[in-house]
């Protein structure tokens, strides 16, 4: 009898994943609001002495002497740091010699805040491009600090496109200058394999008829669960109260792995409705 029950409820599932498939709200081309998205970021900086400080941004730190110099960094590449003005930073990193990426760091008159103008730079000539704006956490003077961002503006596309996948699945395409992501999923609980690294896996699942959830793990360790909620009469996105719009898709991710853990991004369709 119990075997019975089991086989309903995985036969129920399926039909449930089948039916999101066939008649989804999350299909289509889906573009970034940037205007009511949080993309947080936290990097800490400590002086060794002289002008020799510690980056670390993404948790393992890196050494360098801020003479403009390239220094060995991490995974393979090079960093440099030029202080162009006892107020401004220029950050490059590369690799095998190409430039990947610039920071244009301005220091307020006050400390209490840091300006970076990011840029990544792609083989094929396209530039993907961000501002950031810090505020000082904890002590430090100058550069020096604990740096969290209170304000992130995307100035480059970023366009989310969601396909049917399989019959019972979906397509997650996410495109801008810096890159292109695919993950693809079906509504059977089962992780299925992301990107070139073979330890990278994706699972999803409808929570309601608006809301999916996606986890995201690596080497069966859960490092990201992400919730997306399609057009509705009224959508609460974090932070914000959207009123009967009918185009919006919202997408807050809670990461394992970055501080701050939470981001935001607000999606609009072209065309349909009214970008708030």
């Amino acid at each position: 009898m119990l075997k019975r029950v089991l086989k309903l409820l995985v036969v129920a599932g399926m039909a449930v994943g089948m039916a999101w498939a066939a008649e989804n709200p999350f299909i289509g081309e889906w573009k970034l609001d940037p205007s009511m998205t949080r993309m947080p970021d936290e990097m800490k900086i400590e002086s060794k002495g002289g002008n020799t400080y510690s980056f670390n941004f993404a948790g393992t730190p890196e050494t360098i002497v801020t003479d403009g110099a390239d220094q060995p960094g991490i995974v393979g590449t090079t960093l440099s740091v030029k202080a162009e003005a006892p107020d401004t930073w220029i950050v490059e990193r590369r690799k095998n010699g190409q430039l990947l990426l610039r920071g244009t760091w301005k220091l307020a008159k006050d400390g209490s805040t840091l300006t970076d103008l990011y840029r990544e730079f792609e083989p094929g000539g396209s530039t993907f491009s961000m501002d950031y704006v810090y505020q000082r956490s904890g002590g430090g003077s100058g550069f020096a600090a604990d740096w969290k961002s209170i304000r992130e503006t995307m100035n480059s596309p970023y366009v989310l496109q969601v396909k049917a996948y399989q019959g019972d699945g979906l397509s997650f395409i996410v495109s801008n200058p810096a890159q292109q992501e695919t993950k693809n999923v079906k509504f059977d609980g089962k992780d299925y394999p992301q990107g070139p690294d073979a330890g990278s896996s994706s699972s999803i699942r409808p929570v309601d008829e608006h809301t999916l959830e996606m986890t995201d793990k690596y080497r069966g360790k859960v490092t990201n669960t992400s919730r997306l909620q399609a057009p509705s009469s009224g959508l609460q996105a974090t932070g914000y109260r959207l009123q009967a719009t009918g185009c919006l898709l919202s997408n807050t991710s809670v990461s394992t792995q970055n501080n701050p853990p939470v981001f935001t991004h607000l999606y609009f369709k072209e065309g349909v409705g009214a970008q708030p």
